[in-house]
């Protein structure tokens, strides 16, 4: 969980009034939003309702579970997450609190993009994963504030390319099957999110399963940091040459290190 999730989720918990939050919070998340979202939970002292796939990766259920998350498991697929969390919240009265389509959570998100242009206010481009697209709507709706000629470039996995081809089409694609390691790009698109992209983003590039693997591998090689395959779609962009960055200067954001340490991708290539 990077500290800008955290941020988020700790914005909309504590924006609720107190006889709402009473009730509980949900969501559904395959890990990042879902620990930040019982953080958040477990400081105001109330209840959180976590729906996760059933192939979420151990170490992310272990931080839902460590922070006093309530986790219901489902089928691994967007359809499953909104249905199960709808019946949780019909059983509980929790108050959803949408992984990515909440503005509080995309405010205290983007606050990683007000970090950024504190140190290096001169960023040519600022790179950001895209799934659900709370990231990088919060980052790219600050960096185009704070810096209105910065180049704000969403990056996607190949086998999940929904927020791609919305972008190319300018409609919104529903895709129902995600093959990808990167598993907290797996959500498809929200629509307000959309929105959102069309008018601060420049583009979206995808990049490939190997590639992803690859920006991993050199991050941790380079700069001592494992990072999960999600957090490395922006360097696979640079590594695969899907942006050109060369005489410019950019930012990365790195959105997370829940990764099984057992399990790290490059041990079967």
């Amino acid at each position: 969980m990077g500290a800008f999730k955290a941020r988020g989720a700790t914005n909309a918990v504590f924006a609720l009034d107190d006889e709402t939050a009473r009730r509980g919070v949900a969501t559904h998340s395959s890990g990042n939003h879902a620990a930040a979202l019982s953080r958040a939970a477990k400081l105001r002292g109330i209840a959180a309702h976590i729906v996760m796939p059933s192939n979420s990766p151990k170490v992310k259920v272990r931080a839902v579970e460590g922070y006093g998350g309530r986790i219901v498991f489902c089928e691994p697929n967007q359809r499953a997450r909104e249905e199960t969390c709808a019946q949780v919240i019909a059983e509980t009265g929790a108050t959803l609190i949408h992984p990515f389509e909440n503005e509080n959570v995309m405010a205290g998100q983007g606050t990683i993009a007000v970090e950024v242009l504190e140190d290096v206010p001169d960023l040519d481009l600022l790179l950001c994963p895209v799934g659900g697209g709370g990231v990088l709507c919060g980052t790219a709706v600050a960096a185009k504030t704070l810096r209105p000629g910065i180049k704000m470039i969403a990056t996607e996995p190949a086998g999940a390319d929904d927020a791609a081809q919305s972008f190319r089409r300018g409609q919104l694609v529903y895709q129902e099957q995600k093959n990808t390691i990167a598993d907290g790009l797996r959500t498809n698109l929200g629509a307000p999110n959309f929105a959102i992209i069309q008018r601060y983003v420049d583009d979206v590039v995808t990049v490939s399963e190997e590639g992803i693997i690859a920006a991993m591998r050199a991050i941790w090689e380079t700069m001592k940091i494992i990072i999960e395959p999600s957090a490395a779609v922006p360097y696979a962009a640079i590594i695969e040459d899907k942006i050109d960055s060369r005489a410019k200067r950019v930012g990365i954001i790195l959105t997370g290190g829940n990764v099984d340490l057992d399990a790290l991708p490059w041990m079967k290539f």
